[in-house]
C-alpha cells in the first residue's frame, strides 16, 4: 500500500512519523510504503518568528533539515506537487513526476496574504515570515513613540499572536522607557477581542490594566500611507504612526488552483479529517476549512489522530478514532509572563492569570519543538 504525503510542515511531518512506527513492520516488509513530498529541504519552527521580531532569537534557531526529521524508511522528496488528480488517485509534482496513492494526507499549510488589503503590505509591519520578523525588528528598534495600531484579519495563522503582540510590544517600549510616549490601540473584525469570547474577555482586562484602547468590528479595508490612517469597511477611520498587522490568510496557491477548495481551504470532516466525498484522501493542520485555530498543536493533534486512523485502515480495513477538536495554545502576556488557552470543539478555553512558569515552560518548549516534530512528545 502507498501512503502519500504532501507538505512538510509541522502536521505533515509529526503524520510521517507517527506513522513509521505503527507501521514499521510493515515497511520494514514492503507491504506499505511512505512516501512525503515537500516545497523545501528546510524546516521551520514558525512560532519562533515572534521572537526574531522582538530581538530575542536569530534566524537560525528557526531552522532544522527537514531529512533529519524524519523516521527511517521515510521517502522524502524535495518536490512540490502541483497537480492534484484525486480520481486516479495520483499527484504530478514540480519536476514533472508523478506519485501515485491508496491513501493520502495533504499538510500544505496556508499564506498571510496583506497585499489583498490595499496599502497594507506596503505600510505595516507583521511576523509572518523570516524577511517579515527581521523588518519588524528593524522597525520597532528604531520607533521612539507614537501611536500603535495593531490591527487583525480573519482567518489568520496562530490564534494567539493579536494579544501576544499588544503584550509583547508594551513591555518592550516601557523597558525602553518609552511608555509615555507610546500608547497602542487594538482592533479586531468581530465584536469582541478575540474570536475565543473567554480569551477575549480574559484580554480586556489585561488591556484595562495596561491603559490599551480597542476597537471592535474592524474589517480593513484599505491603508492610506500619506494620511497614516487604516479605514475599515464599517466607515471607521483610524489613525497610526506604527501600523502592526495580523494579516488575513489563505490555503496555498496549489489548492486554490486545483479547485479543492474556496480560499486555499480544503472541506474535511471535522472528526475523521477525510476530505469531503473522498475515503481515501484527508487533509490536516492550516489546510482545512475547519472552523478552528490554525495553530501548530491544532496540526499536532490532528496529526496524531490521523495516523492512528491510517494505520487501522492499513492493518484491519476501517478508521478507530474521532479527532476532537483539540487545541493547545500559549499566550505571551508580555516579556516574561504567559498563560494558555486549551479547548476543543464541545470545551471552551478557560484562560488563567499569567505567570512567569508557563512563560518560561514556553521559552522550553521552544526547544522541545524539534522533539514533538519527530513525534516524541
Amino acid at each position: 500500500m502507498k501512503i502519500l504525503i504532501v507538505g512538510g510542515g509541522m502536521g505533515g511531518t509529526i503524520l510521517a512519523n507517527n506513522l513509521a512506527r505503527r507501521l514499521s513492520h510493515e515497511m520494514k516488509t514492503k507491504k506499505v510504503r511512505l512516501t512525503m513530498l515537500s516545497a523545501s529541504d528546510r524546516h521551520m519552527y514558525q512560532p519562533g518568528l515572534l521572537y526574531v521580531a522582538l530581538g530575542r532569537a536569530s534566524t537560525d534557531e528557526l531552522y532544522r533539515d527537514q531529512a533529519s526529521l524524519l523516521e527511517p524508511g521515510i521517502e522524502f522528496h524535495v518536490d512540490p506537487v502541483e497537480e492534484f488528480d484525486l480520481d486516479k488517485n495520483r499527484v504530478k509534482t514540480k519536476s514533472g513526476r508523478s506519485f501515485d496513492y491508496d491513501l493520502i494526507a495533504i499538510a500544505t499549510g496556508s499564506r498571510a496574504v496583506p497585499e489583498e488589503i490595499p496599502g497594507l503590505a506596503e505600510h505595516s509591519i507583521n511576523v509572518y515570515t523570516e524577511e517579515a520578523a527581521l523588518k519588524f525588528w528593524k522597525t520597532i528598534n528604531a520607533f521612539r513613540g507614537g501611536r500603535i495600531v495593531i490591527s487583525a484579519g480573519v482567518p489568520h495563522k496562530c490564534p494567539m499572536i493579536p494579544p501576544e503582540l499588544t503584550f509583547t510590544l508594551y513591555d518592550f517600549f516601557r523597558d525602553r522607557g518609552l511608555a509615555d510616549k507610546v500608547s497602542i490601540h487594538y482592533t479586531y473584525p468581530i465584536g469582541r477581542l478575540h474570536s475565543l469570547e473567554p480569551v477575549g474577555k480574559w484580554m480586556q482586562g489585561e488591556f484595562d490594566q495596561r491603559g490599551i484602547t480597542s476597537e471592535t468590528l474592524f474589517n480593513m479595508k484599505e491603508v492610506d500611507g500619506e494620511k497614516k490612517v487604516i479605514r475599515s469597511i464599517e466607515g471607521a477611520e483610524t489613525p497610526f504612526d506604527l501600523l502592526v498587522a495580523v494579516p488575513g490568510h489563505k490555503g496555498m496557491e496549489v489548492i486554490e488552483k486545483n479547485n479543492l477548495g474556496k480560499g486555499g481551504w480544503i472541506p474535511v470532516n471535522r472528526n475523521r479529517l477525510n476530505i469531503e466525498g473522498r475515503e481515501n484522501a484527508f487533509a490536516l493542520g492550516d489546510t482545512t476549512n475547519l472552523p478552528i485555530s490554525k495553530a501548530g498543536s491544532t496540526a499536532h493533534f490532528e496529526a496524531e489522530a490521523l495516523a492512528e486512523n491510517l494505520a487501522a485502515i492499513v492493518k484491519i480495513g476501517s478508521p478507530v478514532r474521532d479527532y476532537d477538536g483539540k487545541v493547545f495554545c500559549f499566550i505571551e502576556a508580555g516579556k516574561d509572563k504567559a498563560t494558555y488557552a486549551m479547548f476543543n470543539y464541545t470545551t471552551p478555553p478557560d484562560p488563567k492569570p499569567p505567570t512567569k512558569s508557563i512563560h518560561w515552560f514556553k521559552m522550553a518548549y521552544n526547544q522541545l519543538y524539534w522533539a514533538s516534530a519527530r513525534g516524541l512528545l
